[in-house]
């Protein structure tokens, strides 16, 4: 392992820069640094205490990494993938911070470097001789308590976290939980007077202040009247799922922000799909979007994804002829590929081939800009439409 060079214990503390990982990394040497601790930036390994924050598609290269350091390094990884799969991270890491990592992981480096017990550091994992270990959990931490950025590092703030959804490919909820909790307007408007494109990290956009399920007007309304400069709200790097787009709430983001379109969360056109997946919508209000959008000369960017498990060709025309109307109103598509991710109901569940007729006419779209994205894995290119399973 290693942890076995033991670094000095006030050797350097370096983030593994990543340019996919932006957000995560201003936050995190926010985070380290209203703490006292000095943080560098690398693109590759360094000696002393080396922290990468990586996502499933990640992690194979992140991992091959590691084991070719010949750094005198110990290194901490967090992030969705480490928190579900922490046995598996721990084969090349020699500590894992599991979940939300604002208090875990300062406590973690203080504890390295002497001010404490690594093995009273609640939400971590790590090899012992008996094992692996994983120190108790830590509740959801209040989203006030810690910056999302410094100045330096700039990064869209986080608005809210958690999710009361459960859809069955989705990670969110899985780590941090099925409460919505939001940062104050207070915080949100300070840290906004540093950024002049003002952008958020939400998994709904259009929920801020609410229950996750019943959109908080008032609260919404008094977040934007704060906040002074170029405002996107419900679009890159968020989105919004569709029930929550009506009129009300475009007229509010009409009224108070610079965008003119927004990101819209489908994942199919397939009701079936939809309640499979445990989406918690139907077909029908992403049409009630589209229409609300249409009505308020506001452009509809609208995500899918191809592949999931249970997915037959039926599902996949009924997204395609949904992204064909968005396309005929003015809107755009952006598809994606279904990856198993770690830590949900489908991690073991086998992504389903895309037809060759719904490829052929995605990759049409796409050339005509109306579709981003990529809709299958590379190897699946070419497969046949009898590859799949047809719907009786």
């Amino acid at each position: 392992m290693h942890s076995l060079f033991h670094p000095n214990p006030v050797s350097s503390v370096t983030i593994r820069f990543d340019k996919k990982n932006m957000f995560s990394l201003a936050a995190i040497q926010a985070i380290l640094l209203s703490r006292g601790i000095q943080v560098n930036f690398s693109s590759s390994p360094r000696d002393g205490i080396m922290i990468y924050s990586l996502a499933t598609l990640q992690a194979t290269d992140v991992y091959r990494e590691v084991a070719n350091a010949r750094t005198r390094s110990i290194f901490i990884a967090g992030g969705p993938h480490p928190s579900a799969r922490a046995t598996e991270a721990l084969e090349h890491f020699d500590f894992v911070v599991i979940g939300e990592g604002e208090e875990t992981l300062p406590e973690l480096i203080l504890a390295l470097r002497g001010e404490g017990d690594v093995h009273e550091v609640r939400g971590i994992a790590f090899r012992s001789p008996d094992g692996i270990r994983k120190t108790d959990p830590r509740p959801h931490v209040n989203l006030d308590a810690y910056p999302p950025f410094i100045e330096n590092l700039r990064a869209p703030i986080e608005i809210s976290r958690g999710c009361p959804h459960n859809c069955k490919y989705c990670q969110t909820p899985r780590l941090f939980g099925t409460k919505m909790r939001h940062r104050s307007v207070a915080a949100i408007a300070f840290y906004s007077s540093y950024l002049s494109d003002i952008r958020f990290i939400s998994p709904n956009a259009f929920a801020y202040g609410s229950d996750g399920r019943h959109a908080a007007l008032n609260r919404v309304t008094e977040l934007l009247t704060s906040l002074r400069g170029r405002v996107y709200f419900g679009t890159f790097p968020s989105e919004v799922r569709p029930e929550f787009v009506t009129d009300e709430l475009l007229e509010i983001l009409k009224e108070h922000c610079t965008n003119t379109s927004v990101h819209i969360g489908a994942q199919s056109g397939s009701d079936a799909i939809l309640s499979e997946v445990h989406r918690g919508h139907s077909r029908r209000d992403v049409e009630a979007a589209l229409e609300i959008c249409r009505a308020h000369g506001v452009t509809p960017v609208v995500d899918f994804i191809f592949g999931l498990p249970t997915e037959v060709v039926a599902d996949q025309l009924e997204s395609l002829e949904l992204i064909d109307s968005i396309v005929a109103m003015g809107g755009r598509a952006r598809a994606h590929y279904f990856t198993p991710l770690p830590g949900t109901p489908y991690e073991d569940e086998k992504p389903a081939p895309v037809s060759s007729e719904v490829g052929k006419r995605l990759g049409k779209l796409a050339r005509d800009g109306k579709v981003s994205g990529r809709w299958e894995p590379s190897r699946l290119r070419h497969k046949k439409t009898n590859d799949l399973k047809q719907r009786s």
